[in-house]
């Protein structure tokens, strides 16, 4: 079974993003219905605790924006991120977000 952390970095300040809140979500006929999880960024940024035994499928994490830029005093552009993955073998899947004022970045760790 799989196993999905992230690691959320605040490029515009050059930083690690702490306290951003994360739900990951398995989706199911469409829709992000399942919750399989939900966390809080670390002082790293990380969130490594994730549910492991995650069967193959299509998830999704949930990034709220809004609440880490209310927190550190900024104004970002998108108050949220989605970034939707398709787990198709048994492996850690490590997906990192940078994230800037105006724009934002993701791809496939290790």
């Amino acid at each position: 079974m799989s196993s999905v952390s992230t690691h959320v970095l605040d490029t515009g300040l050059g930083r690690p993003a702490a306290g951003v809140p994360v739900r990951l979500s398995h989706i199911v006929d469409g829709r992000a219905d399942v919750l399989v999880g939900s966390g809080t960024t670390d002082a790293d940024g990380r969130i490594t605790d994730f549910e492991a035994g995650l069967e193959p499928g299509k998830y999704q994490l949930w990034f709220d924006v809004a609440a880490y830029a209310d927190a550190s005093g900024q104004q970002m552009f998108f108050p949220e991120v989605t970034v939707t993955f398709t787990i198709t073998d048994e492996r850690h899947h490590h997906v990192p977000l940078l994230l800037s004022p105006f724009a934002y970045s993701t791809y496939r760790g290790s």
